[in-house]
Parts: structure tokens; C-alpha cells; sequence
């Protein structure tokens, strides 16, 4: 895979979030294309241009698993420790994001033939009471 598109980000970030609570195509589109802002043709940024908002939006792609951090350490000339926070795509996962994971439509069948077999009379109340 190689530069991640509008597109593709996009398709990753509405399937990546839970159906139950779905994304608007809109919203996804907005969302990915305010993320590759940042990233532009590259795979990794540094943690401290972004602002809280945007960090929140991040952790939340880092949860749908399009997103990763890591860090480095280097020593500073008086001897003082320097970490470094960055944020990178997980092409890998964004490639598997671009299909929708399939229904199965015989469990779906089955789920919905189970009152098929009852006969008519079953839904009616009893008699006595």
C-alpha cells in the first residue's frame, strides 16, 4: 500500500467504528481529511503540534486501530533524558479496513426462521385466568 488516500481513510474510519453506533459518510470524510492534514505524504508526525481536540481525535483512531504511537529517548547535551511521542498509520490494518467485514446471511436466515416452525395458534392468549 502506498500513500493512504482521503478515500481509503475514509472506507478504514467507517468500518472500523462499531456498526451499532455507525459514522456518517460526511463525518468520516471530514475526520480522515483533518488527519492528513497532519501527515501529508508521510507515515509518521510528532506528538506536540497537535492540539487536545486533535489528540482526542487520534486516541480515538488509535482505538479503531488505524493509529499507533511510539517514542524515542535521546539524551540531551546536559545529560538530561528527551522523550519523543509520534503518531504513525498502521497501513496494515488500514488494508484490511478497506472491506467491510461480511454478514453472514445463513446465520441471519436461521436467526429469523426460529418462529417459522411454531404454528399459528401459538400467539394466541389461553383460555382461562
Amino acid at each position: 500500500m502506498g500513500v493512504v488516500t482521503v478515500d481509503e481513510l475514509t472506507l478504514a474510519i467507517k468500518n472500523s467504528i462499531d456498526s451499532s453506533h455507525g459514522m456518517e459518510e460526511e463525518q468520516a470524510y471530514m475526520l480522515a481529511h483533518h488527519v492528513l492534514n497532519f501527515f501529508g505524504y508521510s507515515d509518521r508526525i510528532i506528538d506536540n503540534i497537535l492540539e487536545p481536540e486533535d489528540r482526542d481525535a487520534f486516541y480515538m483512531l488509535e482505538d479503531a486501530g488505524i493509529l499507533t504511537t511510539e517514542r524515542e529517548e535521546t539524551t540531551l547535551y546536559d545529560g538530561r533524558e528527551w522523550r519523543i511521542h509520534y503518531w504513525l498509520f498502521r497501513r496494515d490494518k488500514i488494508e484490511t479496513m478497506l472491506v467491510r467485514p461480511q454478514v453472514d446471511s445463513t446465520d441471519t436466515q436461521q436467526k429469523d426462521s426460529v418462529y417459522a416452525d411454531l404454528p399459528d395458534d401459538i400467539w394466541q392468549r389461553g383460555g382461562s385466568s
